[in-house]
């Protein structure tokens, strides 16, 4: 899903570091965030290890978890509720970008996963 009106990022765009838990390491503040919208079921199944997980309707009361100096990457299942949510932020002043193809391509392309249960999936 894309809106031409909407900054967006192919899945190799988003950095590295979100790969791991700890990806930025010791660096305060880190440089960017990977935000999953999704709700809680879909981030207990699977999820980017480096990433904080706020359902898109809680975001607006959680603007204080998220950090207004860094990058912001919004991630959901496949796109659409990553639009909104980066519509939103990007006219209160975040600067934030989505992900293009959301945690489908995430899983698509290989890159790691974390879950509560034996195996971690998306789809």
């Amino acid at each position: 899903m894309t809106n031409p009106h909407v900054p967006s990022v192919p899945i190799g765009a988003v950095p590295a570091e979100f790969d791991a838990a700890d990806g930025w390491g010791s660096t305060a503040p880190a440089p960017a965030q990977l935000l999953d919208v999704r709700e809680d079921d879909e981030w207990q199944l699977g999820r980017a290890p480096g990433a904080l997980h706020i359902p898109m309707t809680d975001v607006p009361a959680r603007l204080d978890d998220l950090d207004i100096d860094a990058e912001i990457y919004v991630i959901c299942r496949q796109g659409g509720r990553s639009i909104a949510v980066v519509e939103f932020l990007n006219q209160i002043g975040y600067e934030a970008v989505n992900v293009s193809g959301g945690m489908v391509a995430w899983q698509q392309t290989g890159r790691p996963l974390t879950g509560d249960g034996p195996e971690p999936k998306i789809y």
